[in-house]
């Protein structure tokens, strides 16, 4: 997706979020009675894309790594002993958990026993054989049948005999291979994600694996987005990623992919803001993935924000406003609906500079002043009418 379609999709889902913020409050009845107020924002805020006034969606998500290593508990050993933690970091060959051997070596020596005993039966069973052939060679024509019978017998005894010894055998080498792999060691260099003991429940992408380990180096952040505002991301669309704790911390990327195969059901350990602020219905989420230009200060298991990258962080000198706050139904002048500093509505006049075609964003070189309160331009505003400035 190159940078213009980009921008042209963010553009309109920021006035979907704006409208959303400021339709909510003009409501039919508002409009049947010419008393009631319209509601106007600065355009300071309106124009601070980003800064958490509710103008963009964002996301919560996690940093992690590109490659993970999940091992699965076999079902037939018993754990004895964890030697990781969560957080925990590991080297390739560390060990992460051991199993209980005990059972393995008492099976062993009675495997071995057993294995002894049949070692004996063959031989017996072989002189035996030997025996009847001596002296079938030494019987009577008549009698030489009887032998060849006894004979056939105890070949027949002897193969079921050696077929159980290799099973056996096989037997006694899984016996011996549980117990030099006792314990299991870790296949990558990285961090240990989670631990699925029974003592704590699965993760968020419903991972039932024993122990998953993150490879450290490079990083992707994976963020979920709940049904209710997943229009605002697609597969393609540019990015900013903020620290949760310090909002000028930021960095770049792009969705690479929405796992839509995969929903997480109900409330998920990411929560998912809406453009207002508050926290999604309980409904399916789905997780996705953003590719980092740079990882670069980010640390694995770091917390983070993920917003549609409207251009917030590329900001531009003098006023820019968004082409849907801006009526040009006049050809020869256009206006925005602003507050008069008197608290009443009216028609003002704005001079249009240059067009911003990835963003939809039109410069303004006079008419506005930051602190200057504007109105969504919705149908049936009349001026003189009483303003209420929210934000």
């Amino acid at each position: 997706m190159n940078r213009k379609k980009a921008g042209i999709i963010c553009g309109t889902a920021a006035a979907a979020v704006f409208v959303g913020i400021l339709g909510w409050r003009i409501s039919a009845d508002s409009k049947e009675k010419s008393g009631s107020p319209v509601y106007v924002n600065t355009v300071e805020q309106i124009t601070s894309l980003g800064t958490g006034n509710g103008m963009v969606n964002r996301f919560a998500g996690v940093v992690e790594s590109q490659e993970t290593w999940s091992v699965q508990q076999n079902d037939h050993k018993a754990v004895k002993d964890i030697l990781v933690k969560a957080g925990d970091q590991v080297q390739k060959g560390s060990p992460l958990y051991t199993y209980d051997t005990e059972k393995f070596q008492e099976e062993l020596a009675q495997a071995q026993l057993d294995l002894e005993r049949m070692n004996n039966e063959i031989a017996g069973m072989t002189a035996s054989i030997q025996e009847l052939e001596q002296e079938r060679q030494k019987a009577a024509a008549d009698s030489q049948a009887a032998y060849t019978f006894q004979i056939q017998e105890q070949e027949l005894q002897l193969r079921q005999k050696q077929f159980d010894l290799q099973s056996k055998q096989l037997e006694i080498g899984k016996l011996q291979e549980n117990i030099s792999h006792s314990t299991v060691v870790s296949e990558l260099d990285g961090v240990v994600k989670c631990i699925n003991d029974g003592n704590t429940s699965m993760n968020m992408d419903g991972d039932t694996s024993f122990i998953t380990v993150m490879k450290t180096g490079a990083y992707r952040v994976k963020g979920q987005m709940n049904e209710q505002n997943m229009a605002s991301l697609m597969e393609g669309t540019p990015v900013v990623i903020r620290s949760r704790t310090d909002d000028s911390l930021s960095w770049r990327g792009t969705v690479s992919r929405i796992d839509r195969e995969n929903p997480v059901m109900g409330n998920s350990s990411y929560p998912v803001s809406s453009s207002d602020g508050s926290s999604a219905a309980a409904s399916s989420s789905y997780p996705f993935y953003v590719e980092l230009e740079s990882g670069e200060g980010l640390m694995l298991g770091q917390h983070v924000y993920v917003e549609p990258d409207l251009g917030q962080e590329q900001k531009k000198e003098g006023i820019w406003l968004d082409e849907y706050m801006i009526d040009q139904r006049d050809p020869e002048q256009a206006f925005v609906w602003a507050d008069n500093g008197k608290g009443r509505l009216e028609k003002r006049a704005v001079e249009l500079g240059n067009y911003d075609e990835n963003l939809l964003e039109y410069q303004i070189l006079s008419g506005l002043e930051w602190t200057d309160a504007i109105a969504f331009p919705e149908e049936g505003l009349e001026e003189g009418r009483e303003t209420e400035v929210i934000g």
